[in-house]
């Protein structure tokens, strides 16, 4: 797969993908000349990795794949935290539009949070995955330049959160389960928003998403900043995929503050100590499940990422949704109440005076 986009670290495969797009175009021009058609005849249609006569691929481009793979496998074995969250950025990744067009089934999106405006950087609408009716809340970054300009780079306002929240109540209303997909950087810190309530609405989805009676679960599909993020993201179950990150700040913000410059040495440091990887996560007991992305990442075969994220949500939706409303509700409460305590021990001393 060739991509005009290449992470830094990825350059050791940049050369082997060059190598098979030119052995694939050399495969697929005879193939095109013997696909004519004799006099009444049909052309023969070229059919995936199999040749137009259903023959193999030559051994050259077989062993091409091989030696992508295994160096893709070598690369992504132990990702670094800041490569991890340079390929929860890398432009090609699937987000939340690209996934609702891959697991639902007749998505409604719904607009507006009948106070102030519809935010294009929060997706909120009715759909299926699989055969569950369910509620679907995602950030959108955006794929071209003016649907970014518009989504903010995934940077919701307050508006965004309210629509969510908003929505959240109509499945909880209609007894619908909810699935959010996280997908920012931060929420959007300009002037606008913070005149109209950006911390109190994020504040407000905090409080009212714990005591919503219908199962919620959460993906972080991608990049998971700070309160951003958390807004839609009180959920009885959390997972995040392989290489998406879940932090309190970004490494650049977390490097301005402690070394007053952002660059590749203090970002590299200030990813490592935020412990924001999928496993690092994992181990603090912020998140349930980390959910498998296909070799080299979701961005080079979104088609299985997306089967992954079905069959997560799926099996737990159907759990969650035998479970008694008022269980649902304590159980979120006393998940998110448990993140941060911690035990004290104080040492032992001898008595004042003792022998």
């Amino acid at each position: 797969m060739s991509t005009f986009y290449q992470l830094e670290f990825e350059r050791p495969v940049v050369e082997i993908e060059r190598q098979i797009t030119e052995a694939e175009r050399g495969e697929a021009a005879p193939k095109a000349a013997a696909g004519v058609p004799a006099l009444g005849g049909v052309a023969d249609g070229a059919g995936g990795e199999a040749s137009a006569n259903g023959s193999s691929p030559p051994a050259d481009l077989v062993a091409l794949r091989a030696r992508r793979d295994e160096v893709l496998r070598e690369l992504y074995r132990d990702l670094s935290p800041w490569d991890s969250v340079r390929v929860a950025r890398h432009p090609n990744r699937p987000q939340t539009r690209d996934y609702i067009d891959r697991l639902c089934r007749d998505f409604c999106e719904l607009h507006g949070d009948r106070r102030y405006g519809d935010d294009p950087a929060m997706v909120t609408g009715f759909g299926r995955i699989g055969s569950i009716k369910c509620l679907i809340v995602g950030h959108q970054k955006g794929r071209d330049t003016q649907e970014k300009l518009a989504c903010h780079f995934g940077c919701a306002h307050p508006e965004g959160y309210r629509k969510a929240l908003a929505k959240m109540k109509l499945a909880e209303k209609y007894g619908l389960p909810i699935v959010t997909f996280v997908d920012t950087p931060g929420a959007y810190p300009g002037l606008g928003a913070e005149q109209r309530g950006q911390a109190e609405a994020i504040a407000v989805n905090l409080r009212e998403m714990s005591t919503l009676r219908t199962p919620i679960v959460s993906v972080v599909i991608g990049e998971g900043g700070s309160g951003g993020a958390l807004g839609i993201a009180v959920s009885n179950r959390v997972a995040m995929l392989r290489h998406s990150w879940y932090s309190v700040i970004s490494p650049e913000g977390c490097a301005a503050i402690l070394w007053k410059q952002a660059n590749e040495q203090t970002n590299n440091a200030a990813a490592n100590a935020l412990k924001l990887t999928s496993r690092d996560n994992l181990e603090l007991g912020i998140i349930d499940s980390i959910i498998d992305e296909p070799l080299g990442g979701a961005h080079r075969d979104p088609a299985a990422a997306a089967t992954q994220l079905e069959r997560w949500v799926i099996d737990e939706l159907t759990r969650l949704r035998e479970v008694n409303p008022d269980v649902l509700v304590e159980e979120r409460y006393a998940r998110f109440r448990r993140m941060g305590s911690y035990a004290e021990q104080m040492a032992d001393t001898e008595p004042i005076g003792s022998d």
